[in-house]
């Protein structure tokens, strides 16, 4: 949508001024990149001046409108951008109604934003490293959006941030949304997983989502060379409460783990298995 909106600016901008100059036709496709160029600066500087309002040291206590339009508006021109390629599969099966524990292998910093993409109107907030919180603009966001950062280091700290997650689905607040693995892949392959995270859907009593993501490792890397990146992201399957009943966060965690390696392949699996 953005980037339509800058799009049909900048034409309107160039079919202005090729009636100004006199119906020169060089002017068309001159004033028309320009118009692109100079737009989609201006969307980057209001993104910069709304980011600059944030303040750390003021608690978020509830999901931003205004951030989380903001948020959808742009990530939803980002891959188009870096020419990423998205094959969905399964979203038919995300529940409409309530909130949900969102899980999903991770394989780059591009994974989050492509989730959002994928489900704008779910109101994800990630549990995230707290090192991402000091990234320019994105910090910003995800504080306003209610994105949880978590101290992987100490179980204690940790224990707070699930606990934190647990009140804001119970509050109705956010869907969250976590990488049970904890770090992103360094090999791509698909780690073994932190069973605390799934605590959040037994506590809350909500249905766990399973997503998969396959190629994203590579965005970056064909980002510097211009070249576009095919990726798969799929909506593998959803656990309800009631196949929840009854069972532990390890066993929970080690099946959501068989449904995204059998998704996503031998490739994925992981070389001390």
């Amino acid at each position: 949508m953005l980037l339509c909106g800058i799009t049909l600016a900048a034409a309107v901008l160039a079919a202005v001024l090729f009636c100004v100059t006199g119906f020169a036709w060089w002017v068309l496709p001159v004033a028309f990149v320009g118009g692109f160029l100079g737009f989609l600066v201006l969307a980057f500087l209001f993104l910069w001046a709304v980011c600059a309002l944030v303040d750390f040291d003021k608690p978020q206590l509830h999901d931003s409108k205004f951030y989380r339009t903001v948020a959808n508006l742009y990530i939803q021109a980002l891959p188009v951008l870096a020419r990423v390629h998205i094959e969905k599969k399964g979203l038919e099966q995300l529940p409409q109604e309530g909130r949900f524990l969102l899980v999903c292998n991770h394989l780059s910093d591009a994974d989050p934003v492509l989730l959002l993409q994928t489900f704008p109107k779910a109101q994800l907030a990630f549990i995230s490293k707290r090192e991402n919180q000091s990234m320019f603009l994105v910090g910003k966001i995800m504080h306003k959006i209610m994105c949880q950062m978590i101290n992987r280091e100490n179980d204690r700290e940790a224990l707070k941030t699930i606990l934190k997650c647990i009140q804001l689905i119970k509050d109705d607040e956010v869907s969250v949304a976590v990488f049970p693995e904890g770090y992103t892949s360094k090999d791509g392959r698909l780690q073994h997983f932190r069973a605390g995270a799934f605590k959040i859907a037994m506590k809350t009593g909500v249905p766990i989502v399973v997503c998969s993501l396959a190629g994203t490792q590579y965005i970056f890397h064909n980002l510097a060379r211009l070249r576009p990146t095919q990726v798969k992201l799929h909506l593998i399957g959803v656990i309800s409460p009631e196949e929840q009943q009854g069972r532990t966060a390890v066993e929970i965690s080690e099946q959501c783990y068989r449904m995204m390696l059998q998704d996503l392949g031998p490739e994925y699996e992981p070389i001390d298995s």
